[in-house]
């Protein structure tokens, strides 16, 4: 059996996958369940909106094992791009066989491709101890600050 990793930039024919690990992901660490009609739309939204961001996956198999979305963001302290890594998700059966490491490195890899980019950020669920391990391993560090948010009402298709 070939278990080799091979990891690619998503495409819109992935989306469908893309928000089934949404949601799943969504289950499994937080206890909650997605509108069902708002994370189709809003993974095919990142493919139409490129400077926003990009998924990865990778495939074992030809069969999708792992995902992640990137996202970017202006540090005007260090005059460069952060990208933080989002909406990570890997099959519960393709767990603890490389996968995380092989999105990131992917990751890490396009980043130093890109000049501007100063860095690599994620958030991960206080408890999650499995995945900030993970994270610890790869050389990734918690930080000093600590996120705090204010959610407002999304109305996708309004512009100013």
């Amino acid at each position: 059996m070939n278990s080799e990793i091979h990891v690619r930039e998503a495409t819109i024919n992935d989306a469908g996958i893309l928000a089934e690990f949404n949601g799943a992901m969504a289950r499994e660490t937080e206890n909650k369940e997605l509108p069902p009609g708002r994370t189709g739309p809003g993974v095919r939204a990142l493919f139409a909106k490129p400077e926003y961001g990009f998924y990865l996956v990778a495939e074992i198999e030809n069969r999708i094992a792992g995902s992640l979305m990137v996202t970017k963001e202006w540090s005007d302290w260090r005059n460069g791009l952060f990208w933080w890594i989002q909406s990570v998700y890997v099959r519960p059966e393709f767990r603890r066989r490389g996968v995380y490491r092989a999105l990131y490195e992917a990751v890490r890899t396009r980043a130093g491709r890109h000049p501007m980019v100063c860095g690599c950020r994620l958030y991960v669920e206080k408890n999650n101890a499995a995945a900030q391990e993970v994270y610890r391993r790869l050389g990734m560090y918690e930080t000093h600050y600590t996120v705090f948010e204010e959610l407002f009402e999304c109305r996708p298709g309004k512009t100013q």
